[in-house]
């Protein structure tokens, strides 16, 4: 007996021990289960009995044809296997079901046991079978019709070629459950939802925990997944930061890797079951996988005229953070303010600036952190009255600078007033169709039309606006400052706000700017 298998026996007999009631008495569960409806974030709490509770260990497999996809379950799996510790702790049940890799474990003894559980009198129809969809669902997040995998391309090779130098299948080398997660004795291994489903019944249990990978694919649609689970009545819910997801950035909806996963998450709350976090039954913060950081999107509200400091936050909770996956800091000044609480910390490590301000100067320490930024190449998004964000016409405080040719120097336009505030703005979208008006549908604006043009010779019109005998002016371009790609709207009303396509609008001119892609989602999206 090796070291580690003796290890396994002493945490065997010691789980056995405790299950028996030599130790203590059985611990209740206490669970936040999160949900998603009507546009809010839902909470409730519940005390289980661990002796009604599951586990099931979905596909964590000890390789797979993505190699990025292997780095991140043996990233997870330590504190996965703590998180089944304590769960056999407190007496739940723990199911491994590393699928198509049974056959490994033959003669283990939790793969035996399995034999010993009783036929389930009451199986539900189809319970052994793969389960695509539930009735509930709908808007799927992702497309993941290429497989999901995230490699490089000249990583992936390499890895294949791995694989291959070891006799495995590069498109299927899995053999078994990954070496890292402790099966003890008193487990059970099983892979066939008609067996899952006759240990749930024997033993009693109705609240049912997913762990594993991958979420949009197996642990979704398994025959022991969340959709068989939710739909046949099972308190189950996803351990959500004890998963992950098969998504490539490279597919619609083209964010990175990490807020796919999140995406899929949000869509397993809203139409298939609630989620919990580990670190509810183990204490400490939730597990992040290590490159798992959102990038900082600094919302800076300086103006009184449009109420960007209430739609700009709202944007940003309903896009920036939950479509895109960027992390909102808003920093915000009242009117007459002539400076930005924060700004110099905020903006230092700031991947994104989303500017709305209008004739403010600023502290000359702040103005030389905004004017560094820009130096950097980082992008910028303005809205409206952000042509004249700092041109304060010379009227500022002791210690203030001011940037007067802000507009024409960055934003690429020359700002000199706006036309009647009761003439109605009708949009054009520019002849050669811009990839910032995809999926744009936008007709008019309710704010008045801002005399803009000439604009520099690095800005590029994606949008027109037009009202009755006067010229066409620009309301929407690209510009490029230095290595800054800023994108800017005259548009910005209120009105603006409520229209999904200004929406549309400005988080295509989000993703122009930070290189991100741009596209539509396609028709098929499983």
């Amino acid at each position: 007996m090796n070291f580690r298998e003796l290890m396994k026996t002493i945490l065997g007999v010691w789980v056995l021990a405790y299950a028996g009631g030599v130790i203590a008495a059985e611990e209740s569960l206490r669970v936040t289960k999160r949900s998603f409806s009507g546009g809010q974030v839902k909470t409730k709490t519940e005390t289980w009995q661990p002796g009604k509770t599951a586990v099931i260990v979905c596909d964590m497999w000890d390789a797979h044809h993505c190699f990025n996809a292997v780095g991140r379950v043996n990233e997870m799996a330590p504190q996965m296997d703590r998180f089944l510790i304590e769960m056999r702790r407190r007496g739940a049940t723990v199911i491994h079901a590393p699928s198509s890799c049974v056959g490994f474990y033959k003669d283990h003894p939790a793969r035996q046991r399995v034999a010993s559980i009783p036929r389930s009198s009451h199986i539900p129809e189809g319970i052994g079978q793969w389960c695509d969809d539930i009735p509930s669902e709908v808007d799927y997040p992702l497309d993941q019709s290429d497989g999901g995998e995230d490699d490089d391309p000249a990583q992936h090779a390499a890895w294949a070629r791995q694989l291959t130098a070891k006799g495995r299948n590069p498109r299927a080398p899995w053999t078994r459950q990954v070496e890292s997660l402790t099966i003890l004795d008193q487990d059970f291994i099983t892979d066939n939802g008609e067996e899952v489903w006759s240990i749930l019944d024997h033993k009693g249990v109705s609240n049912v925990m997913l762990v594993g990978v991958h979420t949009n694919m197996c642990v979704l649609g398994r025959p022991f997944g969340l959709r068989q689970l939710s739909k046949n009545g099972k308190n189950v819910v996803l351990v959500r930061d004890l998963t992950d997801t098969m998504y490539n950035p490279a597919r619609w909806p083209f964010v990175d890797h990490f807020q796919g996963n999140r995406l899929i998450q949000r869509h397993i709350e809203t139409y298939v079951c609630p989620t919990i976090t580990s670190n509810q039954i183990l204490g400490g913060k939730p597990f992040v996988f290590q490159n798992d950081r959102p990038k900082k999107c600094l919302i800076v509200c300086a103006e009184s005229l449009y109420e960007t400091s209430r739609t700009l936050p709202e944007f940003a909770s309903q896009v920036i953070k939950d479509q895109l996956g960027l992390e909102p800091v808003i920093l915000s000044c009242g009117k007459g303010e002539h400076q930005v609480p924060r700004l110099e910390e905020e903006i230092r490590d700031a991947d994104l600036v989303i500017l709305s301000a209008r004739r403010r100067s600023l502290p000359e320490s702040q103005l030389n952190a905004v004017k560094d930024y820009l130096d950097k190449g980082r992008p910028l998004v303005a809205i409206r009255t952000s042509s004249h964000a700092f041109d304060t016409r010379g009227k500022h405080p002791d210690g203030h600078a001011e940037w007067p040719n802000f507009d024409t120097e960055v934003i690429g336009g020359d700002y000199t007033g706006h036309y009647a505030n009761d003439l109605v703005c009708r949009l054009v979208v520019a002849k050669n169709r811009h990839a910032v008006m995809t999926g744009v549908d936008m007709q008019q604006s309710k704010g008045s039309l801002y005399r803009s043009s000439p604009l520099s010779s690095n800005a590029t019109v994606v949008l027109w606006g037009e009202v009755d005998s006067e010229k066409r002016e620009p309301v929407a371009w690209t510009h490029q400052y230095g290595d800054s790609r800023v994108f800017y709207t005259s548009l910005g009303h209120p009105d603006d706000f409520r229209d999904a396509g200004f929406a549309r609008l400005l988080e295509n001119g989000i993703r122009w700017s930070m290189k991100m892609n741009i596209g539509l989602e396609p028709e098929k999206k499983k």
